[in-house]
């Protein structure tokens, strides 16, 4: 119930007094405070909150106060409020897209670190009919199997072609094969080093497969052509 009532904008302290109420029926600020094990001053503080947004009611007996929820059909009109909000922003995304192409510097950098950092850019290259890589090791295979073997599935769906320069010592076991995926290995000079470019778009990245993963993006339309001019004098 947390992740769902988040998506409501509610803080986690007001879903654990509501979920405290919902679940008592009809509480008390003591039974609420055996509940939560939140201080009576804060437990008033997000009451307040919860019946300002129509979540919770209370009634008053013997000049005793109890709390209740309100019908869960007002969480329904939370939802439905989030939705239109959201088809709200929606339409508003190619505006921003617009806006942000406009203002951006002609060379961006990024910097990217750790699996969650790469498994970005293995996204960003979706994007991209050609991916062009420099001293390939199958890092990716070694090192992250499991998200390989779905990113993989996906790539071929969509068609997104490598055009792969592999180190000359990489274990076969390590070369990326699939559709649309096409290997040339490197002389020997070029192996050993666990950095390797990749080249997608008007983006150039420097990954470093070390035990810290690390990566350095380079958004710039004349430096990736250079990159591709070298790719392709490489590949011939």
């Amino acid at each position: 119930m947390t992740k769902e009532l988040k998506a409501l904008g509610m803080t986690d302290g007001e879903i654990k007094v509501y979920s405290a109420i919902l679940g008592i029926g009809v509480a008390t600020i003591n039974k609420i405070h055996e509940k939560t094990g939140f201080e009576r001053r804060t437990i008033y503080d997000v009451i307040n909150k919860l019946i300002e947004k129509g979540l919770i009611s209370y009634t008053i007996e013997n000049k005793r106060k109890s709390y209740q929820c309100s019908h869960p059909n007002k969480l329904l009109e939370e939802v439905g409020e989030k939705e239109k909000e959201l088809g709200e922003l929606k339409k508003k995304i190619p505006e921003f897209i617009s806006e942000f192409n406009s203002s951006k510097p002609e060379i961006r950098a990024e910097v990217f670190r750790g699996k969650e950092g790469i498994k970005s850019i293995f996204e960003d290259l979706l994007n991209y009919k050609e991916n062009y890589f420099i001293g390939g090791g199958g890092y990716i295979i070694e090192k992250l199997p499991f998200y390989w073997e779905n990113y993989n599935k996906r790539r071929e769906k969509l068609g997104v072609k490598w055009i792969n320069l592999i180190r000359a010592d990489i274990s076969e076991k390590n070369v990326p094969k699939g559709k649309f995926i096409f290997n040339k290995k490197l002389p020997e000079e070029f192996s050993g080093s666990p950095s390797v470019i990749f080249i997608y778009g008007n983006k150039v990245a420097n990954v470093l497969w070390s035990n810290e993963f690390f990566a350095f993006v380079i958004e710039s339309k004349e430096i990736a052509e250079n990159y591709k001019r070298y790719h392709k004098f490489l590949w011939g």
